[in-house]
């Protein structure tokens, strides 16, 4: 036996054994039925007093699955497969432990939000259903009263895509 024709042999051996092995490359599993084309992102529900928190999430999540899938996001629940619901339960911010020595003030701040959603189908079965998601958000402080900015609206932006990463992946990949 030639070495060309053992290294075939080991390819197609190596071929065959990976194929009957469970792998899988990610992203390919899914949550959703076969027959799901449409997808509602409902407006999510917020009882914080950060009104543009809950826009935020909507508006990230829909970009999230535009980017990442191949269904098409219809405005009407009741045109859709299946319907994203989500809501804001509580939302804490405040500073924390990081602090400038000399003027004593705070230099960093942290979002924490609470949060649910559940993927309905259109006959009312829940597909997913996530309560109790804690997602967290550090932002910067400026230390010069005078040049002071709120990062907190940014931060707010950034935990949003980070969420709406999170839910496209449990409706995708099962996590």
């Amino acid at each position: 036996m030639t070495f060309a024709r053992i290294l075939r042999t080991v390819a197609v051996v190596s071929a065959l054994l990976l194929a009957g092995c469970g792998y899988h490359i990610a992203g390919k599993a899914s949550l959703l039925p076969a027959d799901t084309h449409t997808i509602a992102v409902a407006p999510w529900g917020n009882v914080t007093v950060r009104y543009k928190l809950s826009n935020y999430l909507a508006a990230s999540v829909s970009r999230e699955l535009i980017a990442r899938t191949r269904y098409r996001l219809v405005s009407d629940p009741s045109k859709a497969d299946v319907v994203l619901y989500g809501s804001i339960a509580n939302m804490l911010q405040g500073g924390s432990p990081l602090y400038d020595n000399t003027t004593k003030r705070t230099t960093a701040g942290n979002v924490v939000v609470y949060l649910q959603f559940k993927l309905v189908d259109r006959a009312g079965k829940i597909l997913i259903d996530k309560p109790g998601l804690v997602y967290q958000q550090p932002y910067e402080i400026s230390i010069d009263p005078r040049q002071y900015f709120d990062e907190s609206e940014a931060a707010f932006q950034r935990l949003s895509t980070d969420v709406a990463k999170s839910v496209v992946s449990a409706m995708l990949e099962q996590f």
